[in-house]
């Protein structure tokens, strides 16, 4: 999954980017609101941390706009002026969750967590489609015949983005840019290696080509 954190205090923007990148999420990184707001309207993002006080455009002015516009990606609003009133703003300017700095990253992770399944209709803490069971905390898979699947990072983000719309046919750009941010942009034939690795691991009809389109997550074509 591929987040965006808007953060003018560079040096806890890269202690955060580090720390997501080790969760395996992917991330970008801008220090001002007005690139943030425009990176948000132009890229496919899960999530968006975003810091109430930014240089050039405030981080409430960026929700206001973003909600403005129709783009309700989930929003985790930072801010070091914890108060009510401040909380209130940015829940009604359209932020989904909200944390006072400083904070423990693990509380973080677990609000980021929560707010991208409230956001996908999914139960806190366990992503389960068709008889599969991601296991975030191990990072392995469990198939419905209770085999555990241990997964690389890679295979892991993948199948967690098919396990969050897997109604959804999911093209190559797509996938690329949900898994990888702006600084590490690679050939979209990864894609199909990573594909392949899970096919292999979980059987080849759970993941349907779809020619020229993309890939449709398909536990059904298993029971």
């Amino acid at each position: 999954m591929r987040l965006l954190i808007v953060e003018d205090d560079q040096v806890l923007a890269n202690h955060l980017k580090r720390d997501l990148e080790q969760a395996n999420y992917a991330v970008d990184m801008v220090h001002n609101g007005a690139l943030g707001e425009a990176m948000a309207n132009e890229t496919l993002y899960h999530a968006i941390i975003l810091d109430l006080g930014l240089p050039e455009k405030s981080g409430l002015t960026l929700l206001k706009n973003w909600r403005r516009r129709g783009n309700i990606v989930p929003v985790i609003v930072l801010t070091a002026r914890n108060t009510w009133k401040e909380r209130v703003e940015g829940i009604d300017a359209g932020a989904d969750d909200y944390l006072g700095k400083p904070f423990h990253i693990e509380e973080l992770l677990a609000r980021l967590k929560a707010v991208i399944y409230r956001c996908h209709n999914r139960v806190q803490g366990r992503l389960s489609v068709g008889g599969y069971h991601l296991d975030e905390a191990r990072q392995l898979v469990i198939t419905p015949t209770a085999d555990e699947v241990s997964l690389t990072a890679m295979e892991f983000r993948l199948l967690r983005i098919f396990m969050l719309a897997p109604e959804r046919i999911h093209s190559k750009e797509v996938l690329m840019e949900a898994l990888y941010d702006f600084d590490r942009v690679t050939d979209h034939n990864v894609i199909e290696v990573y594909i392949n690795h899970l096919r292999k691991k979980l059987g080849k009809d759970l993941f349907r080509t779809l020619r020229w389109q993309g890939y449709r997550f398909t536990p059904e074509a298993l029971s």
